[in-house]
């Protein structure tokens, strides 16, 4: 049992650098008939930084290895295709932007969240 955050106040307030979060994504595409269709994707990864404070414009940047390869995305936190974020595990960190990640070959010590 993962914490859900749904409305975009509570989204922005909850989420800070070091989580591994579970963005829900909804994402329409075409089938082969030209029919267009709607599905939910997530994005599982750790939030590196966390921009624009408490602002309409905020943005979460969130990085996972993908086959071996990092891969971050960043996520506008009032965007009307995220239907949820679940918060997995929390890191101890002492940092507000994790940018070392990106050559950081260690792991962080992580708390499941259950």
């Amino acid at each position: 049992m993962a914490k859900e955050t749904t409305s975009p106040k509570a989204k922005s307030e909850d989420l800070k650098p070091g989580l591994t979060v579970r963005v829900y994504q909804k994402i329409k595409e075409l089938n082969a008939k030209g029919e267009e269709k709607e599905r939910i994707q997530y994005y599982e990864g750790i939030i590196i930084a966390k921009k624009h404070g408490r602002e309409a414009g905020t943005t979460i940047t969130v990085r996972k290895i993908s086959d071996g390869v990092g891969v971050e995305k960043i996520f506008p936190l009032n965007l009307p295709a995220i239907t949820k974020i679940e918060i997995k595990k929390r890191a101890k960190v002492r940092r507000a932007k994790l940018y070392y990640l990106r050559n950081y070959k260690k792991k962080l010590k992580e708390k499941i969240i259950a």
